[in-house]
């Protein structure tokens, strides 16, 4: 992009972002600058602090996010403008009133008189030659209607009804098409509307999960997300019936007050005509926008669940490089065994059968301990699917090394990922067992670099994601992988492509092209090195090398988040210290060593100097936690052990608006409602648990018939 358009759109944005955010016009205009030089959000809030006054990623975020929307806006005002242009109706009132609206609801509103549509009951009566009749009587001046309407007899009007009728449609369509009448009912709607469920007649067996929706009602200004996608699938499956409506009667006074100015029989008619207009045209078309605009907060709070929870999980603790034995387990199948090196490579591969109905202890025991000597095991993964907790207590009975942790890990979706591309161009020769099972191993060490193989939506810490907008997931979600992958950088000489394809300015050819000259080459010995790789410009190298980490190459700096243009600085530091470089990295008490306002330039400020000494301290720190093992309670294996009143330790393994699912150790999660959560009122859940975090909770209900558990944390430390 040309300097000049950078220049014109900063000026046209930057003032109007800047007011809505609350954030101040020069940090608003560079963060655009930035974007609009195709800058990644990750590369902008790590290593452009001082252009942007130290935004996170979040608040860069907001500001794309509002530039995209306003240039949305202002390709849709063209259109508007060029179509009442070609009408020829564009007035200097019209181009004045489209060009102030900073709404898109509000600009449609003042399109909807121009807007083509299909022919209507008042072109027809507009053809017919009734416009006069309805600007005579929408005066609602004192003269006879009936008198009046005679006037407009023709070939098409034989009679006064025919006439009022027709006059009505158009004053019908007039108010319909009024920019503050709209305004009026769609706030109206806004404050009294509420949500109506039926169910649909002869409703088969399916339709019973959305029996608490059989004749519901709520308003609509309070319902929450979960509840209305739950009516919104129910309705989109043909279950129920919805409406979304305020009481008529409010509605139609609102709307008399603002067209009715007489008591005669001109006034009479108009009354009618807003009776028809509401019925027919006002009330259908802001019960759809409500509709629409109720399920768009749906998606976006569900999303916004979604990714919160992704994050946490592709952030969750690490075991790190260690010798794994991994288990998918199975009843009469089997359980899968697998064996991976620190680097997570496939050693070796079995299958014991250590439950009925084949129950083959002895013989499983001996499998597993012999490739527990023979690749030096350090810790064990088990599936926690069907079957998980019963091979956890198997392996618990073998006289193992008690330094060997053995880990229950999450497995969702690690079926989507055994039958994927990703998986058969890893493991082309074997079965979609061995490679679930290498999923849970590489998951326990790993869990970000495996869980980037698999498509977000499949990992099953969401609500409601196939209801949602589809788009507008994958592109939330993607931005979330994005996010965390470069928060903890990639080692760029170990990183798989599905890894590196979600670095900061790196796409999928030139990370198969990474992936080729390290092949052809053996490991990059430096950051520099990239350079020479097919397709990575200057441009792609400044956006990518500061999160690709280089262990043990020739430039201690290049194991670090410093990114290269700021090498320089690093440099400048030792030689001022006396020391060189590999004995900067690594020391503790740098920042109290040196002044960092001596090391201030045109270049690099005090917030890249900070983040600078903190990595220089800690090089390539991973900001994950270290894996814990939890302890479930050894005598609860099924629903049938458990009862009210129980106190259990567990692990959240999702959270929705509603509340938190937690392990208890059985098949089935348990639910901590949101108000269960805690005696104070809980507006995030977020806020209170956290997917992977231990928590001690209370059974206070069980309905076996459906398979639920009711938990509470309330009153537990």
């Amino acid at each position: 992009m040309s300097y000049n358009r950078i220049y014109q759109f900063m000026e046209i944005y930057g003032k109007k972002i800047s007011a809505k955010l609350n954030l101040s016009p020069k940090s608003v205009g560079n963060t655009l600058k930035l974007l609009e030089e195709g800058n990644s959000i990750p590369f902008i809030s790590r290593y452009r602090k001082e252009a942007t006054g130290n935004l996170d990623e979040a608040g860069i975020q907001d500001i794309q996010d509002e530039a995209l929307r306003l240039k949305g806006l202002d390709s849709r005002k063209e259109t508007v403008l060029a179509e009442i242009s070609r009408q020829g109706k564009l007035t200097d009132a019209l181009k004045t009133s489209i060009a102030q609206t900073d709404s898109l609801v509000e600009l449609e509103d003042i399109y909807l008189p121009f807007k083509p549509k299909r022919k209507t009951k008042a072109d027809t009566a507009k053809k017919q030659g009734l416009e006069p009749l309805a600007e005579t009587i929408m005066k609602q001046q004192d003269l006879d209607v009936s008198k009046e309407a005679k006037k407009f007899f023709n070939s098409s009007i034989k009679t006064e009804q025919q006439a009022l009728q027709g006059a009505r449609y158009i004053m019908a369509e007039w108010i319909n098409e009024h920019k503050k009448a709209r305004e009026a009912i769609r706030a109206y709607f806004k404050k009294h509307a509420e949500v109506c469920t039926k169910a649909v007649k002869d409703s088969p067996s399916e339709a019973l999960k959305y029996k608490d929706y059989f004749d519901y009602r709520e308003p609509l200004s309070t319902i929450t997300s979960h509840r209305f996608l739950a009516v919104n699938r129910g309705w989109n499956q043909g279950f129920l019936r919805l409406s979304v409506r305020p009481d008529q009667e409010g509605a139609l006074r609102l709307l008399n007050e603002m067209f009715v100015t007489g008591q005669n029989q001109a006034s009479g008619q108009v009354i009618l005509s807003i009776k028809d207009c509401y019925r027919r045209l006002l009330c259908p078309s802001i019960e759809k926008e409500s509709i629409n605009q109720a399920k768009q907060q749906a998606d976006e709070a569900a999303i916004k669940v979604f990714a919160q929870n992704l994050r946490q999980l592709l952030l969750a603790p690490v075991l790190g490089q260690k010798n794994i034995l991994a288990l998918d387990p199975g009843f009469r199948t089997g359980c899968k065994t697998v064996c991976l090196n620190k680097q997570g490579d496939l050693m070796a591969t079995d299958t014991i059968y250590p439950h009925p109905p084949v129950s083959k202890s002895e013989q499983a025991e001996h499998t597993i301990k012999e490739m527990v000597n023979q690749f030096e095991i350090d810790a064990v993964a088990v599936g926690n699917g069907t079957a998980g907790r019963e091979t956890r207590d198997f392996l618990k009975t073998i006289e193992l090394d008690p330094k060997i942790s053995i880990f229950m890990v999450n497995e969702s979706g690690a079926s989507v990922y055994s039958a994927s591309e990703a998986a058969r161009e890893e493991f082309p020769n074997h079965d979609a067992t061995v490679r679930g099972a290498v999923s849970i191993g590489r998951r326990l060490a790993d869990p970000l670099a495996e869980l980037v193989k698999i498509d977000p939506k499949s990992i099953g810490v969401g609500q409601y994601q196939h209801d949602v907008d589809q788009g507008k997931l994958k592109d939330s979600l993607q931005k979330v992988v994005e996010s965390c992958v470069n928060k903890v950088g990639v080692n760029l000489n170990t990183a798989s492509r599905h890894l590196l394809v979600h670095v900061s300015g790196l796409g999928p050819k030139i990370a198969q092209n990474i992936i080729d000259y390290r092949t052809q080459n053996g490991p990059f010995l430096c950051r520099e090195d990239l350079k020479k790789v097919p397709k990575l410009g200057a441009k792609v190298f400044e956006q990518c090398a500061g999160f690709l980490r280089i262990q043990g190459g020739k430039n201690p700096l290049d194991a670090s988040a410093v990114h290269p243009e700021s090498y320089y600085m690093a440099e400048k530091m030792a030689q001022d210290l006396g020391v060189a470089i590999k004995d900067l990295v690594g020391e503790p008490n740098l920042d109290q060593r040196i002044d960092l306002s001596r090391y201030t330039d045109k270049k690099i400020g005090l917030p890249t100097l900070r983040d600078m000494v903190q990595e220089l301290a800690k090089p390539g720190r991973d900001p994950r936690k270290k894996v814990d093992e939890i302890a479930f309670k050894q005598d609860i294996r099924s629903m049938g052990d458990l009862r009210e009143g129980m106190t259990l330790m567990g692990m959240v393994t999702n959270i929705t608006n509603f509340g938190a699912f937690v392990d208890l150790g059985i098949k089935n999660d348990g639910l901590i409602h949101i108000s269960e959560l805690s005696h104070q009122f809980v507006k995030n859940i977020g806020d209170v648990v956290q997917i992977h975090q231990k928590v001690k909770v209370k059974i206070i209900g069980i309905d076996r018939e459906r398979k639920r558990i009711a938990l509470s944390m309330k009153d537990l430390p």
